[in-house]
């Protein structure tokens, strides 16, 4: 791509469309949490069409605010109206049961209203995050709340408690038949918990220790377990995996949470310590290209901005942090695992993602 100021990529006319573009997704990334977080969504799923009134009187929430969040919907290609003409509130409306998962089934693998729980997390701390521009310092994880927390937990919550152990784990023949055996297994930074209930799900005679630094994190995952009924093999533990029983894991895991670690190479060190001799360790990071490119894809757009917004001030607030960011590419994960004492990192191109990378550690 050439520089020059008359490139068809690079006039005013462009820019400006770029950026309109850009504005209107914040205003309707706003609109998605607003129809997610009142329960809008859910309700004009499970309960179908609706007037502003009915709507409002389902959800506890404002007429009046439900008609111009309705209408915007229907304007932005979301919803449909029985009746343009109608009197505004008798105009009835509907969501088609094509965008059902992606808007309001928190179930499925293409549900995206949790993002806008951690977008909108971070825009709440907006003055913080511009002085942690400023200085270099951060905002943690904690500072940035309950929506971002559970927001993380939600998005990836159908793949890690559903789609993890019944289409990936099983294409790893030896991880899958050390589970099935009653391995065991240590979920680091664990989050919410879905991974290692999503495991102790699909292999009933293993059991799972979760580790977690954040203490709401925690407690959470504990209520998960617990009503998902695997409590009794899922124990979540408020501490670093370098408190882990060392050699005593058959399958050590982190699920996109590698890139958030302040000191990433003593935890993946000591995840080499807490696996058995003929163990694996497992990573799932965000799948970014190989090399930093001005082209990048959609993909790649998307994980830089939750790098400015949220992962990058998180990984900042402790200090001595490497700051490694979203963007991890895979020579920046396999510096680390040799700084750790692994000797190789293996891509696993059979555990497809569109949006996650699975790589083997090798001791």
């Amino acid at each position: 791509m050439t520089t020059t100021d008359d490139t068809p990529t690079h006039t005013t006319d462009a820019c400006a469309e770029t950026v309109f573009g850009w504005i209107l997704g914040m205003e309707q990334t706003t609109a998605l949490y607003l129809g997610d977080r009142l329960g809008w969504y859910r309700s004009l799923a499970q309960d179908g069409p609706a007037t502003a009134g009915e709507l409002a009187a389902r959800t506890g929430t404002a007429a009046r605010y439900a008609r111009e969040w309705l209408e915007y919907q229907a304007v932005s290609g979301m919803l449909t109206v029985d009746d343009p003409a109608a009197d505004p509130d008798g105009r009835r409306f509907a969501m088609p049961a094509a965008h059902v998962p992606v808007l309001a089934d928190l179930d499925s693998e293409a549900v995206l209203t949790p993002f806008a729980r951690i977008l909108v997390a971070s825009l709440r701390r907006v003055d913080d995050l511009l002085e942690a521009f400023r200085t270099g310092g951060g905002v943690s994880w904690e500072a940035l709340g309950d929506d971002a927390r559970e927001g993380q937990a939600a998005q990836n919550r159908p793949l890690l408690r559903d789609a993890l152990s019944r289409d990936h784990l099983p294409l790893l023949g030896e991880v899958d038949a050390a589970l099935r055996a009653g391995g065991r297994v240590a979920d680091v930074g664990c989050g919410e918990g879905w991974s290692a209930i999503g495991i102790a799900r699909g292999y009933p005679a293993t059991s799972v220790d979760g580790f977690d630094v954040d203490a709401a994190s925690v407690a959470a995952a504990r209520r998960h377990a617990e009503a998902e009924g695997v409590a009794d093999r899922v124990r979540v533990h408020h501490a670093d995996v370098a408190t882990a029983e060392p050699g005593a894991y058959d399958l050590v895991c982190a699920f996109e949470c590698v890139h958030d670690m302040p000191d990433p190479v003593s935890v993946l060190a000591a995840m080499r310590r807490a696996v058995t001799a003929d163990g694996t360790v497992l990573i799932m990071d965000e799948k970014v290209a190989d090399a930093f490119a001005p082209d990048g894809d959609e993909v790649e757009r998307l994980f830089y901005g939750f790098s400015l917004m949220c992962c990058l001030p998180d990984g900042l607030s402790t200090s001595g942090s490497v700051g490694t960011g979203t963007v991890m590419r895979r020579s920046t994960l396999e510096e680390y695992a040799r700084a750790a004492g692994f000797t190789a990192v293996e891509v696993l191109d059979e555990l497809e993602h569109d949006i996650f990378r699975f790589y083997r550690l090798v001791p």
